[in-house]
């Protein structure tokens, strides 16, 4: 079985992101991704009693990925949709649009933002949304808060920026141009 991270990298790589993913690993739809992630919460339900990890963690999935349909609606590169695997032996969840990044996404409402770290800092920091005119801005805090809150770590990667939520929040370039948006969460 590939790295569920490799294979996320992958995909955004590829000139095409069609008929790459399988069905269990593409959500195209928010339902689809929405039944997917109930799915996962049933199986962490039964694989480990500890409830105050296992609905937090599930919200920051659903956070991220909801914001890949929200964000993305007529921008998508090609493929509509998401990229949502996880490996629970490793205690790894991954997601992956083919967007238009974060960058795009709050240029929209920040036309001075001049970079992609500027734009990954601005939307964990700052009560903005992409989805303007509406009143929103919080998803990506509610992130940093639940990752400090429970000690799991989660890396959003978008354009040539990067973002780390632990105990702290980091915030890096990056060496690969992420088109779109990758997010590795470890619990």
């Amino acid at each position: 079985m590939e790295n569920i991270i490799n294979k996320a990298h992958r995909w955004l790589r590829l000139k095409s992101g069609e008929n790459f993913l399988n069905s269990e690993e593409y959500c195209q739809t928010r339902d689809v991704f929405q039944t997917r992630l109930d799915k996962f919460r049933l199986i962490l339900e039964q694989k480990n009693n500890k409830p105050n990890l296992i609905y937090p963690l599930i919200a920051v999935i659903g956070e991220i990925g909801n914001n890949s349909f929200d964000h993305n609606l007529g921008q998508w590169r090609d493929v509509a949709g998401i990229y949502f695997n996880y490996n629970l032996d490793k205690k790894i969840i991954v997601s992956a649009d083919r967007g238009q990044g974060i960058y795009a996404s709050i240029k929209k409402v920040a036309p001075d933002v001049k970079n992609d770290l500027e734009a990954l800092n601005i939307a964990f920091t700052k009560k903005i949304s992409g989805r303007y005119p509406e009143k929103r801005g919080n998803g990506l805090k509610f992130v940093v808060s639940v990752a400090k809150q429970l000690g799991i770590d989660v890396l959003l990667m978008s354009g040539t920026a990067g973002a780390r939520s632990n105990e702290n929040l980091m915030f890096n370039e990056e060496k690969e141009n992420i088109k779109g948006v990758l997010t590795i969460i470890k619990f």
